[in-house]
């Protein structure tokens, strides 16, 4: 669970911070999300196998829907005997630290797992705040047990966490997202970490006790965060949320973003190799999932931001299956292809971006995502990669982005949303373009006629109308704000008119270019 942008205060400052205990209800999911119509969002999901059972620990969102912070008091749990039933139960307020932790602050419950130990019992690994701790960063892990998947939990360590920054030695990284692996030979690992920081470590056969020593987990490419560890016909595979960044990286184009990786290992505290991608990236910026043979199926669980409501930080559980190619050794994890449930019928539009596919003349920092230009989405409060961008410490004085679609439209407007963090006129960071303009493909480069203005206002849409043009490419122009050294120019949204509504037309895929750029 990606640590991004704290701007809200802890939920236990909200109204309604309680977050009183609501009942268990059977749903009938439509497809992913398992939950979708946002009453309740689910993250961060730990598969469990228990009999003829398939459980998943999730967190709970509850940011408002501008809010970048990870509010989160509880956890809830999510049952089925049959995924491909979508019956499902779900138990929201499952538990929360401060119910089961002494030594815990309320309200931030992150991801954990529960294992089942040897002694037939439940062990909850739980990321938490210590309340009376100096530590620079008060994360730390603690263990509850109970009987039942279910509970009730107690805490089985009521002295304090077993792992923090002081605990069992020293450290200072943040020590969140374990997961825990009962081998076959009844020895315990321990895995932990976020931020490019992987740990891992024995623990004693009590399921509780840190054997140590705790170890640098290296050789996982693009390590973040959210470790999940299972082995499968003697071999260890670690998934994780990477994020390799770069136009032609196999994770991810955007560093915000991340994939599922994995990687293999022939013993538990490596050397690890990796070894792919087995997700790629989703609708939410974090990336969490934990996998699981049930009923002679694998399952990949992860969440996305696609549930009513749904945001990087109001995100939804979605589960899939996943297939293993034991044609090569190690045996590889096939990509996963995500799945979501049947969508209602688009809505006729003018806006005809979302067909083409969109270039530009920079190479995008990292922490922009030139899909964004046309995804139809606009928020008051974007993350970085919620648009496109040139700002790179050495801005380019005119740069262009453009459209291109696999036939030729017909379109007399456009309307483009700005982002700046800087006022017009700066030469820093992201400003309103000083100007800029439209140009269409006819056999050369012109200028759209008779147009209505460009306006440069930020955090706006600004519409131009033009008389009619038909073409296969139209780009916008920008002339950077600033004398040398230039602004960065930031769009979040760019549409192009048609005259008429129409059906939106499928997602654009590369198309052709239009003479040289």
């Amino acid at each position: 669970m990606k640590r991004l942008v704290a701007l809200a205060p802890l939920l236990a400052a909200l109204p309604g911070a309680a977050c009183a205990q609501t009942a268990s209800e059977t749903v009938i999911a439509k497809g992913n999300p398992i939950l979708a119509d946002g009453r309740f969002y689910t993250t961060d999901p730990a598969p469990l196998v228990d009999g003829d059972t398939l459980y998943i620990l999730t967190g709970r969102d509850m940011a408002e829907p501008e809010v970048n912070d990870f509010i989160m008091p509880e956890w809830q749990l999510l049952s089925t005997r049959d995924p491909a039933s979508r019956k499902w139960r779900h138990t929201p307020g499952f538990i929360r630290p401060e119910n089961v932790f002494a030594w815990a602050e309320p309200a931030r419950a992150y991801a954990g797992q529960i294992v089942k130990g040897p002694d037939g019992r439940f062990y909850f690994y739980a990321p938490v705040l210590e309340k009376n701790s100096d530590a620079k960063d008060r994360f730390a892990i603690g263990v509850a047990v109970a009987d039942r998947p279910t509970g009730p939990w107690k805490d089985a360590h009521p002295s304090g966490p077993i792992i923090s920054q002081k605990l069992p030695v020293a450290n200072n990284i943040q020590n969140i997202d374990p997961t825990v692996l009962l081998d076959d030979d009844g020895r315990v690992y321990i895995y932990w970490g976020t931020f490019g920081q992987l740990r891992g470590m024995e623990l004693e056969r009590d399921m509780i006790t840190p054997k140590g020593p705790e170890k640098r987990i290296e050789g996982l490419t693009g390590f973040f965060e959210a470790p999940w560890i299972l082995k499968r016909k003697l071999v260890y595979y670690m998934l994780y949320a990477g994020n390799k960044a770069g136009p032609d990286s196999a994770c991810t184009p955007a560093v915000y973003h991340a994939c599922q990786a994995w990687g293999t290992a022939t013993s538990p505290l490596g050397p690890w190799t990796y070894r792919g991608v087995a997700l790629r990236p989703v609708s939410s910026t974090t990336s969490h999932a934990g996998a699981v043979e049930f009923k002679g199926k694998w399952y990949m669980v992860y969440h996305t931001a696609d549930a009513v409501g749904g945001g990087h930080f109001r995100r939804s559980v979605a589960i899939d299956e996943m297939q293993w190619d034991d044609s090569v050794s190690p045996a590889a994890i096939r990509p996963v292809v995500p799945t979501r449930a049947p969508q209602p019928a688009p809505k006729p539009t003018r806006n005809i971006a979302g067909s083409a596919s969109a270039v530009s003349s920079n190479v995008v920092p990292v922490q922009y995502w030139i899909a964004a230009l046309n995804d139809g989405k606009v928020r008051a409060n974007p993350l970085p990669p919620e648009m496109w961008g040139t700002w790179n410490g050495n801005n380019p004085k005119q740069p262009w982005v453009e459209y291109r679609w696999a036939k030729p439209v017909t379109v007399d407007g456009s309307r483009v949303y700005f982002f700046a963090d800087q006022p017009a006129g700066s030469g820093i960071g992201v400003a309103p373009p000083a100007a800029w303009r439209l140009e269409y493909w006819d056999g050369a480069w012109k200028p759209v006629a008779g147009t209505s203005g460009y306006g440069t206002t930020p955090g706006a849409f600004e519409e131009v109308r033009f008389a009619p043009v038909t073409t296969r490419c139209l780009r916008m122009v920008f002339d950077a704000s600033g004398s040398g050294p230039y602004a960065g120019v930031g769009v979040q949204e760019w549409e192009v008119l048609a005259p008429r509504p129409r059906v939106p037309a499928a997602a654009g895929v590369a198309a052709p270019a239009c003479g040289k750029n």
